[in-house]
């Protein structure tokens, strides 16, 4: 079985769309910034703040050559920007979760736990700078997803199920 590759902007709902999916299917969920983090022992705002963007991508990389070659069947969620990553169409079928940015924004805003939500994305702190990256990004995801799920004004776990209908 293929691997599912969810892409979108931070804040979207990745990991939390992954957790409901695994809850209603068999299938076992990686999350590509824990796997940095594990490799870093040190947070994402911390490989940022100490070595920089570009030091980043280039574990996003070497995470994406490791899943290629070593993960099937199972449910990958992904950081913003990990679609850039070369091989990403060979790791599985990837779905982008799709919404306005005003909706992730607003979503942000509206967690119980806000502060560390913005706090965790360190691309997130200049809102002029996000929605810019937003911008940037939007066709981007498109282009390279082969299953487009507008997560706009739906629950989780009505989005989990539609992925698990259209990935069959």
């Amino acid at each position: 079985m293929k691997n599912i590759v969810l892409i979108g902007f931070m804040g979207v709902g990745k990991g939390s769309v992954a957790r409901e999916i695994v809850k209603q299917s068999n299938l076992i969920a990686l999350d590509t910034d824990d796997i940095i983090e594990s490799m870093e022992n040190r947070r994402i705002k911390k490989i940022f703040a100490e070595e920089g963007e570009e030091y980043f991508r280039t574990l996003e990389r070497k995470v994406a050559q490791w899943l290629q070659k070593e993960v099937k069947g199972t449910l990958i969620s992904t950081g913003g920007g990990f679609f850039k990553v070369p091989n990403l169409k060979k790791i599985g079928t990837v779905v982008y979760l799709s919404a306005p940015f005003e909706t992730i924004h607003n979503r942000i805003l509206e967690h119980p736990d806000a502060q560390k939500k913005l706090r965790k994305r360190p691309l997130f702190q200049d809102i002029d700078k996000a929605v810019k990256l937003y911008d940037e990004r939007s066709a981007l995801y498109k282009k390279v997803a082969d299953i487009v799920i507008d997560v706009s004004n739906k629950d989780i776990p009505d989005i989990a199920k539609e992925i698990l209908k259209k990935v069959k």
